[in-house]
């Protein structure tokens, strides 16, 4: 509960009031709806701008799209390879012979240009993980949190920050349908 407390307040301070109150709305919203849907809405701040704007989960990775570079059959055949003991010439052969010496290289090639880029550290693991954690939250009982990602400046090696909004205390009398 400490945890929920600190997250709070961290997030309620990056926004302006008028943020804060549309994010308490949409909480309010997210308690009255049961159970997973890809509908759920996740928050993309903008900070330098402050500009939240609200995403479905089905849409988030048309609007954050996730570097999936690393993510490559070629580069997962040769690390599997490499696991299995494989020095790395004779797994970098084998890969050649599965796929191809082009395949490989370009394989190669997009994962250091993503490497090089940056993408804020907005990996395909990442987000399959904030998807499994809302999942598994929307799906408990309790409260219902919305996630906020709190994206990176551009041209900085920073990581998008992920936040947990949690509802606050309820007013008295305030009930949920």
């Amino acid at each position: 509960m400490a945890e929920r407390a600190a997250t709070a307040s961290a997030w309620r301070q990056l926004l302006t009031p008028a943020l804060r109150q549309r994010i308490e709305q949409l909480l309010e919203a997210q308690q009255g709806q049961p159970g997973w849907s890809a509908e759920r809405p996740v928050l993309l701040l903008e900070r330098c701008w402050l500009r939240l704007k609200a995403v479905p989960v089905a849409q988030l990775a048309v609007a954050l799209p996730p570097d999936s570079s690393a993510e490559a059959p070629e580069l997962s055949r040769f690390r599997q390879l490499r696991a299995e003991g494989c020095e790395g010439l004779v797994a970098q052969e084998q890969c050649w012979r599965e796929f191809g010496r082009e395949a490989c290289s370009q394989a190669l090639r997009r994962f250091w240009r993503a490497q090089e880029q940056g993408n804020h550290g907005w990996t395909f693991e990442r987000y399959l993980e904030l998807v499994e954690h809302y999942r598994r939250h929307l799906e408990a009982d309790g409260p219902r949190p919305v996630p906020l990602l709190v994206l990176a400046r551009q041209g900085s090696g920073a990581p998008h920050d992920l936040h947990w909004c949690w509802p606050g205390p309820q007013s008295i009398g305030h009930t949920f349908s």
